[in-house]
């Protein structure tokens, strides 16, 4: 017991321990430059007109059907305000209220339609509220400029631990999601995807090769598992980050997965040495005093009042909670996650799975005597289509929204069942939803769903690599 306590309070003083707040600036200013970027590009390539202009229909979250949908035109001030935002977060200007901005204008947006969900959205949410909370425009900041009283020299070294456990759960969990026959066993779904890589340059006739997605992905598995854990080690650091750029090069580069490497690579830097921005400024400008130098004026303290401590204490530990035990909930349900998606959504199951689907409604009223066939492109666009096919939360919703348009236009004994179909890593389509069950009878909630059918229990296929032809010479015309 006494040895014990002794490693609590060994464990205790470490985590209050000062350390250079450098590395945390660093991660506040690159996430400003990714909020920016993102900001930009969405009002640039016309995505707020075609993900929020174009639906009439939108798919909510659980929980979260409260939240309004704007506008076109506020969105785009939204976006605006995203940017500007993320770059008073870059000078650290007025830090707290734009960050706080931040976070709630990018997750309002995020909320709008679950067919907009990406992992890297939500991961930039989670960065947001941590960059909002922890004292990082206190730090080489315009704030800390306006208010040198308020300027700090040093940051606890939790701070630091608890954004490297955020970032390292990322890969961590993505890593556990790897680890079953589909990926490690049959190569899939990146047999499926490399397949149709090969006319990739320089080396898409290695995609060929059929033992080519084993070893992508035992190599990601791998990666994902351990990468955190080699950066955390100062002899390993530099080839565990090597590795990491290269991963997630070839990652952006093979597949359409959007910000993710971009927003991963810079978080990653949050592992290295707490004074690395410091230390790497004294070299580019040739100033070795640099790297010694503090940065502002006093170091942070604790609340002074132990309410308060206690308070920030249970914060910490119930926002650990969240992010350890969220990702574990899908076992609750058995299964196949990727099946019958329940849980999938915050467990960082990034690119583990090919999966795509048909829906076609079938609807009975009492005013009719033979069954209406509805199909989702009634109410959908492409995008939302494609995303819903698959995801049998989704396909309820819609579901619903059928039977409160007929009932809203008069019609009585309303049913909505649906023949729903998905193929899962090649496999052949197998029903995912049970078809005799009126889904108007079926909420939407935690429990678990026992109107999806069992996911299929079969190896998935591999597809033989297909030889393209040459291209036959063409005959010049006139000198060469």
């Amino acid at each position: 017991m006494a040895t014990f306590s002794a490693r609590l309070s060994s464990i205790r003083e470490a985590a209050r321990r000062p350390v250079d707040p450098s590395s945390l600036v660093a991660l506040r200013v690159l996430y400003g430059l990714l909020v920016v970027v993102s900001a930009v590009r969405f009002i640039a390539n016309g995505w707020i007109e075609r993900f929020f202009g174009e639906p009439t229909f939108f798919f909510r979250y659980w929980g979260f059907e409260w939240v309004p949908v704007p506008s076109v035109g506020v969105l785009h001030l939204l976006f605006t305000l995203l940017a500007l935002s993320g770059l008073a977060i870059i000078v650290g200007y007025r830090h707290r209220l734009a960050a706080a901005i931040n976070v709630i204008v990018f997750t309002w947006v995020e909320l709008i339609d679950v067919t907009n969900y990406l992992n890297h959205y939500y991961l930039l949410s989670l960065l947001g509220l941590l960059v909002a909370c922890l004292p990082l425009g206190r730090v080489a900041s315009l704030d800390a400029r306006r208010r040198p009283h308020l300027a700090l020299t040093s940051l606890p070294a939790w701070m630091l631990w608890l954004v490297r456990l955020q970032v390292g759960l990322v890969y961590v969990y993505a890593g556990l999601a790897k680890a079953t026959p589909d990926w490690l066993l049959h190569g899939q779904p990146l047999n499926i995807w490399l397949a149709a890589r090969q006319d990739f340059p320089l080396i898409g006739p290695l995609f060929e090769l059929p033992w080519m997605s084993y070893l992508m992905s035992w190599a990601g598995f791998l990666h994902d598992l351990l990468v955190p854990f080699l950066l955390l080690w100062k002899r390993t650091r530099p080839f565990a980050y090597a590795a990491l750029l290269v991963f997630h090069l070839m990652t952006h580069l093979l597949f359409d997965i959007g910000m993710f490497p971009l927003i991963m690579t810079a978080a990653a830097t949050v592992f290295f040495a707490p004074d690395w921005p410091r230390r790497l400024l004294a070299r580019l400008v040739s100033t070795p005093a640099l790297a010694r130098r503090p940065l502002d004026a006093a170091p942070w303290r604790p609340p002074r009042t132990s309410p308060r401590r206690r308070a920030l204490a249970a914060l910490v530990a119930l926002f650990i909670a969240f992010q350890v035990l969220v990702p574990l909930r899908t076992h609750l349900y058995g299964g196949d996650v990727l099946w019958h998606e329940q849980g999938m959504r915050w467990s960082w199951r990034v690119m583990v799975r090919e999966k795509n689907g048909s829906v076609e409604y079938r609807v009975r009223v009492a005013e009719r005597a033979r069954e209406l066939v509805v199909p989702p492109r009634r109410y959908l666009t492409g995008n939302q289509e494609r995303e819903m096919s698959a995801q049998p939360d989704l396909i309820l919703q819609l579901a619903h929204h059928i039977g409160s348009e007929l009932r809203a236009e008069g019609f009585t004994g309303v049913e909505v069942r649906v023949d729903a179909f998905a193929s899962l890593n090649g496999r052949p389509a197998q029903r995912l939803i049970d078809p005799e069950v009126d889904l108007l009878q079926v909420e939407d909630g935690l429990a678990l769903a026992t109107w999806i059918l069992p996911g299929p229990s079969g190896p998935p296929p591999r597809l033989e690599p297909v030889r393209l032809p040459a291209p036959e010479p063409v005959a010049r015309r006139g000198p060469p």
